[in-house]
């Protein structure tokens, strides 16, 4: 077999592969039952918030998650802020004995989401009784923007949750709370940038509502939900089970919150997903935020590989959990192997092709049907997650935006080549720093300081 030969049958393998975790991912989504509620009363609820110049939104959170969950203590982590978010919180917690307010200074502050929850467990560990039922105290993870919906703690004591006690840890659904909104991006931008920001954001809520969604479907029946860094719920003594094998809970990956979920499992719980409530969070209607905040995620997932042997050895790991979780963490590898396979394997086609054909020009006359393929199996799985969408989350979408978003989420998902380069790189040269995603009324001050 000739090397263009091998080259094609290796992209045709890499294309059977995708195709068959696609057809996996949405059949268990399409068929998910409702899950039950529980009694949210069965357990204290402490919510974890970190913190690094959030001013803009930080009091907002802080009163719609007292009024929504009053019987929850919210633990705010303050990363050695510029602003005032600090100052904002101390008010609060001066009030309010339910509000905390955890603060780090440099140079141990700004090193990572996870050291800054590291810190809000000790503080928790510190203020809790000596005598504390650690196996019925749930922590939550809320960004400084996000927002639970109000039957969170009701799914999170369900059965299929914390009311199951082998479960350490579950993740909500994630919603973009700026789906809807008429300009979501601020200052005195262009019409063009306007519609791009919009676009940006429904794509957003797309991935998250149904691919994601259906990953961590999915992932339900494999026993290996990953946990992600807003909406996540953790018991803890499972906690306490990871801190005792390895000193802290949360560690230095980028990808933090995924990397805790694989904790939990080698520490021998189950982690579990919630589809039937969710958390909200702004989605970025900015390109170069976007890109760095998916960056991150990709550089976050090839740092998890060296769990792998882990994984592997665990007596906790299902086969398939084992199988899907090596998968997730080697796509961005397999992604870069694409961006020259697939190219090379298409020009070697087209001239393979051409040259027994006589002309290129015959060739293509010959090979009509490659367009209707590449569209079944180029367009196809990433359009088909719309009409989904459409009938969970915009019922009242035409035929022309369903067609529109369609066509736009399978260019948006491209994106994902622009990141694994750059995350390759940074992973290889050893580049770890971690860059805060700005919020957008945190552009909304910036543009108003330039305007003044």
């Amino acid at each position: 077999m000739s090397a263009s030969e091998s080259s094609q049958a290796f992209a045709f393998v890499l294309l059977v592969i995708f195709l068959a975790y696609v057809l996996l991912i949405l059949v268990p989504f399409l068929r998910r039952p409702r899950d039950p509620e529980g009694d949210p009363s069965l357990f204290a609820w402490h919510i974890f918030v970190p913190c690094r110049d959030e001013e803009a939104v930080i009091g907002q959170t802080l009163d719609r998650m007292r009024f929504d969950f009053p019987e929850a203590h919210v633990w705010v982590i303050d990363d050695d802020s510029d602003d005032r978010t600090g100052p904002i919180v101390q008010e609060r917690a001066d009030d309010d004995p339910h509000v905390h307010l955890v603060q780090r200074r440099r140079p141990d502050a700004r090193t990572g989401k996870g050291a800054a929850l590291n810190a809000a467990y000790r503080a928790l560990d510190a203020w809790l009784p000596e005598r504390a039922d650690r196996d019925h105290i749930v922590i939550a993870v809320v960004d400084a923007d996000g927002r639970l919906a109000p039957n969170a703690f009701r799914q999170a004591a369900g059965a299929h949750a914390f009311g199951d006690r082998i479960v350490g840890a579950v993740q909500s659904a994630v919603w973009m709370s700026n789906r809807d909104d008429p300009a979501p991006v601020p200052g005195d931008a262009s019409r063009l940038r306007q519609a791009w920001g919009r676009y940006l954001v429904r794509m957003q809520d797309i991935e998250f509502r149904t691919t994601i969604a259906a990953m961590q479907s999915l992932r339900r029946h494999t026993f290996s939900v990953g946990l992600g860094g807003n909406g996540q719920f953790s018991r803890l003594s499972a906690l306490d089970a990871i801190a005792h094998t390895s000193g802290e809970p949360w560690h230095g990956s980028l990808l933090e919150d995924y990397e805790l979920g694989i904790h939990v499992m080698l520490a021998g719980y189950r982690t579990a997903y919630m589809h039937d409530t969710y958390v909200e969070q702004e989605a970025l209607p900015s390109t170069r935020r976007l890109l760095t905040q998916r960056v991150r995620w990709c550089q976050g997932g090839m740092q998890c590989t060296r769990y792998l042997p882990r994984i592997f050895e665990s007596p906790y790991f299902t086969n398939a959990g084992a199988l899907e979780a090596t998968y997730f963490m080697l796509v961005p590898f397999v992604q870069l192997l694409g961006l020259v396979l697939w190219p090379t394997a298409f020009v070697a086609m087209a001239a393979q092709g051409a040259i027994n054909a006589g002309s290129l020009a015959t060739f293509l006359a010959q090979s009509w049907w490659l367009l209707p393929l590449v569209v079944l199996t180029g367009i196809v799985p990433f359009a088909i997650w719309v009409p989904i969408y459409r009938r969970q989350a915009a019922p009242r979408a035409g035929l022309r935006e369903v067609v529109v978003w369609g066509l736009g989420y399978w260019l948006y998902m491209y994106q994902n080549y622009v990141c694994v380069v750059r995350a390759f790189a940074r992973f290889v040269s050893g580049r770890e720093g971690w860059a805060k995603t700005r919020r957008n009324a945190e552009n909304d001050v910036r543009l108003l300081a330039k305007e003044s």
